[in-house]
């Protein structure tokens, strides 16, 4: 899993037939505190309703495809949950 902040929202009137109705956003990684980018933005299936600005949880291949109960469907990126709060012990890292 990796931390994300959504920064877009993609629309595609054509797109593969097992991704319609799925919510498209542009997700920008994080570093673990949640705070600095890390890494290029990249394309996400939203499955579960974030907003542009919230941060989010992701999860690439597999589990990507797993999360939208598709095994088949062409996803290596989806938003599997919306960060409320991260807390980390600064002294462990």
């Amino acid at each position: 899993m990796q931390i994300g902040r959504i920064i877009g929202t993609l629309v595609a009137t054509r797109k593969h037939e097992r991704l319609v109705g799925s919510k498209i956003q542009i997700v920008q990684p994080l570093d673990l505190k949640g705070e600095s980018p890390q890494g290029d933005p990249l394309v996400a299936v939203d499955a579960v309703g974030a907003g542009v600005g919230e941060r989010v949880i992701l999860v690439r291949g597999s589990s990507a495809r797993r999360a939208v109960d598709d095994d088949q469907c062409p996803v290596d990126a989806t938003i599997v949950g919306i960060i409320d709060h991260i807390d980390i012990d600064e002294r462990q890292l």
